[in-house]
């Protein structure tokens, strides 16, 4: 059985973006985030269908212009999920994120990430892990999600932080690397 670069991509394996069909997904998701990053001024019941043709979204998603992600067919937005201005979504591969989750202004989410061997890389090949975010969760401005990260329902990522490994339940992290924040009494 053939497997394609672009379905590589999608199941975390090894692949090369420079594929034809890779190249034309991107290149129609750049026409299609030009066409939504101008509709800054726009309903929200506008914005809303416009985003759902490239992404899954639930019922009230807002994500406020400019928005940038590498395909978008790969991210999926609970109910109610809010984004800021400026949220970047690298998603190579699946992007989660639960109901009622806030995302603060210039938040990146990376699922794409590159071989550690530098042979690899300069061959062009990369990969990706997913990334999946729970219910309820708080995401502070200019935040960083790294490849492969899991964030549990109700977890708060303080502003500016750099997650770079899961985080439970109900945990307030913070700082680069992104810790368990400490209570002062």
């Amino acid at each position: 059985m053939m497997t394609s670069e672009k379905q590589k991509m999608i199941a975390g394996e090894l692949y090369l973006p420079g594929d034809p069909e890779i190249q034309a997904d991107t290149a129609a998701n750049q026409q299609w985030l030009a066409r939504y990053n101008a509709m800054m001024g726009r309903p929200a019941a506008e914005r809303l269908a416009v985003l759902r043709e490239r992404i899954t979204a639930g019922d009230g998603c807002v994500v406020r212009p400019p928005f940038h992600c590498d395909y978008g067919f790969n991210i999926r937005l609970g109910t109610g999920v809010f984004m800021n201005f400026n949220c970047v979504i690298l998603d190579v591969t699946h992007v989660t994120i639960g109901d009622r989750t806030q995302i603060g202004p210039a938040v990146q989410i990376y699922a794409a990430d590159h071989p550690r061997d530098p042979v690899q890389r300069r061959d062009g090949y990369e990969f990706a892990r997913p990334v999946a975010i729970g219910y309820d969760v708080w995401i502070g401005g200019g935040a960083i999600i790294l490849p492969g990260v899991t964030i549990g329902d109700n977890a708060i990522i303080g502003a500016g932080s750099v997650v770079t490994r899961d985080v439970a339940s109900g945990a307030t992290v913070v700082g680069n690397p992104a810790r368990a924040a400490t209570r002062k009494a």
